[in-house]
């Protein structure tokens, strides 16, 4: 009798046991099924299933990479010290303001200080988690923090305190906060040598931390098999001092409802102290997250593991700021100043790619943490780091498909907006990330499989970068004071890849409408040519030389066009178009983010009943 390993189906098991007995000449001729030994059979199939279940399960929740469950996940990444992030509060920034006649000379609004705003209907609860003071300025008050922002930073969510009585040495002291929505980032630690003492000590989180002796005072949160979170401190022989026999630990902290309390615009708040407070909303809420995926835990931890907690080569400064703000972000990346263009020594540089609706005082906030308490006490001397903002490459992907009708009751429209949204649909899964490769064979397979009808398909990649035309006149009209509305100058985009060399019968450059001379153009190289001119919508030549290309470095520059207002181009920006060099795969460098334009892409369907046939 032979059963396969990897074959658990009952039915197959159950059949493999009767071909057995069926080779033994006493049951040569026996009738399994209407016989009692057919439920013997059952019973043995299904236990040998459910073993079989059961050995397959526990193997694969052995390792990290193969594990399903959350518990197992979090188990074993914590013995690679990799400590998943917990659910994160949404944050927003508010100007509170007051007038009082006469008033005092200052006014204080007090730590969580409470305002509410909706989301989608539901009221939410945010708070302050600092106090902030307001100065008498001709009987007007805008509160402010300690370093004179006013900006209020104001948190979603309930604060909680649970305390603990640190027990006898014998004991093995547990510290269990029950709460899953906890948000570990808040965290205040207290432990004060009894419960009648005010005076206590501050225990810091060892993610926090860059040194560590005798005297330090710090803790560690885990995520337990349950999905709360145990706080544990040193035994005293490491990791610095521990709570003590007696001690009282007090932990505040902030539960959050996470994501969906993200886009708060229009906060409100009660009168402070009977004076009426108007709230303007600075930046909406944004920041909020659920616990840390399984998917991205089984990435970060292994890298977490390989960084050991220093800064050395860059693929360390893409684990540690992943592990210690991925709550912020979606994607990082680095590199030396050694592969920089053009090379900068003595700098790292990196680029965050941060989750969707974060408000630019949380970016700054994020950067600026990172820089002081990550890089600059763990990376090596004389190396500084510097933020590089991601740069979007878009891909144009003009898809053409054989559909035979008769394979489908669906029409050809139907399957051409089926085939576009898994188009986009593979985008949001496979792109939008640093690394992240577009391979077009990858895509077509997919596309071929969508349907029978779908006989086979065939794309056209073109790359797209873009000249943010809009910000650009609007830097200029701030820096001139108003005074220089043109914009005059060199215009260059870069691509992370090559560009195919010139050709006799297909334009490599294209460019979106601008108007030229009060005539709708754009942009081509001439054929056969890098050389790049101005073409009126009929293909007529309207000015010879605007600028070049250079293939094998992605380079486009374009010069003697000027804008000065926005009515001279559609949209924010010009889009500048360029054929690859190789389309079927396009890798992007450094801090570049492949994504797709899904007004420039197109999608065709070429009827085909299969029925012509070729003649020789």
């Amino acid at each position: 009798m032979t059963i396969k390993t990897s074959d658990l189906d009952f039915n197959n098991i159950k059949s493999s046991l009767k071909t057995a007995l069926m080779q033994k000449p006493e049951f040569a001729d026996y009738n399994f099924e209407a016989s009692g030994l057919s439920n013997i059979l059952d019973v043995l199939a299904y236990n040998t299933h459910i073993n079989g279940l059961t050995a397959n399960m526990a193997i694969n929740e052995s390792f990290l990479a193969s594990a399903q469950l959350r518990s197992s996940v979090v188990s074993h990444a914590e013995t690679l010290g990799y400590y998943p992030s917990s659910a994160t509060a949404s944050t927003a920034t508010v100007k509170v303001t007051a007038t009082i006649p006469n008033g005092p000379e200052t006014l204080v609004l007090p730590s969580n200080y409470v305002f509410t705003a909706d989301v989608d209907g539901v009221s939410y609860t945010f708070r302050t988690r600092r106090e902030y003071t307001a100065y008498n300025d001709n009987d007007t008050y805008v509160f402010q923090s300690s370093a004179g922002s006013t900006d209020v930073i104001v948190v979603e969510g309930k604060p909680r305190v649970k305390t603990f009585y640190v027990g006898p040495t014998t004991d093995t002291p547990v510290y269990v906060i029950p709460d899953e929505n906890m948000d570990t980032t808040t965290m205040l630690v207290e432990v004060y040598d009894n419960f009648t003492t005010i005076d206590h000590v501050v225990y810091s989180n060892i993610n926090n931390v860059a040194t560590i002796n005798s005297e330090s005072t710090i803790y560690i949160v885990r995520e337990s098999s349950n999905g709360q979170y145990e706080l544990f401190f040193s035994d005293g022989n490491v990791l610095g001092k521990n709570p003590v026999a007696g001690n009282k630990i007090v932990v505040r902290y902030i539960s959050s409802v996470g994501a969906v309390a993200n886009g708060a615009l229009g906060f409100s708040t009660s009168s402070l102290n009977g004076v009426a407070l108007t709230v303007e909303t600075t930046s909406e809420s944004s920041g909020g997250s659920p616990k840390e995926t399984i998917q991205s835990i089984k990435m970060n931890a292994p890298r977490a593991f390989s960084a050991q907690q220093r800064l050395v080569t860059a693929e360390d400064y893409r684990a540690l700021i992943m592990s210690n703000f991925g709550a912020y972000l979606d994607d990082a990346v680095s590199w030396g100043g050694n592969d920089n263009i053009p090379p900068q020594y003595g700098k790292v540089f990196v680029s965050l790619n941060f989750k969707d609706g974060l408000s630019q005082p949380i970016v700054d906030l994020v950067k600026t943490s990172i820089k002081n308490d990550l890089t600059n006490n763990l990376s090596i001397m004389s190396i500084d780091t510097e933020f590089v903002d991601p740069q979007y490459t878009y891909l144009e992907l003009l898809t053409n498909f054989n559909f035979d009708p008769s394979q489908t009751d669906l029409s050809a429209e139907s399957i051409e907006v089926e085939i576009q949204n898994t188009i986009v649909n593979y985008a949001r899964t496979n792109l939008n990330m640093f690394d992240s490769v577009f391979r077009r064979s990858n895509l077509l397979s997919i596309i071929d499989n969508i349907s029978p009808a779908v006989l086979n398909s065939k794309m056209t990649v073109k790359g797209q970068q873009r000249i943010e035309l809009d910000k650009m006149l609007s830097d200029l009209l701030i820096a001139s004071g108003g005074t220089v509305t043109e914009l005059n100058q060199e215009f260059k985009v870069n691509f992370p890849f090559a560009l195919s060399q010139p050709d006799d019968r297909e334009h490599v450059i294209t460019t979106s409408i601008f108007k030229y001379n009060g005539v709708n153009c754009v942009i081509k190289n001439e054929l056969g040519s890098t050389r790049l001119q101005v073409f009126d919508l009929t293909n007529n030549v309207r000015l010879t030389n605007v600028g070049s290309y250079n293939a094998s470095k992605g380079t486009v520059s374009i010069l003697g066009v000027k804008f000065s207002s926005t009515s001279d181009y559609s949209g924010t920006a010009m889009k500048v178009s360029a054929l690859p060099a190789n389309q079927s795969t396009l890798r992007p460098l450094r801090n570049y983010i492949i994504d797709i334009d899904t007004d420039k892409s197109f999608t065709k369907a070429i009827i085909d009943y299969q029925t012509t046939r070729s003649t020789l």
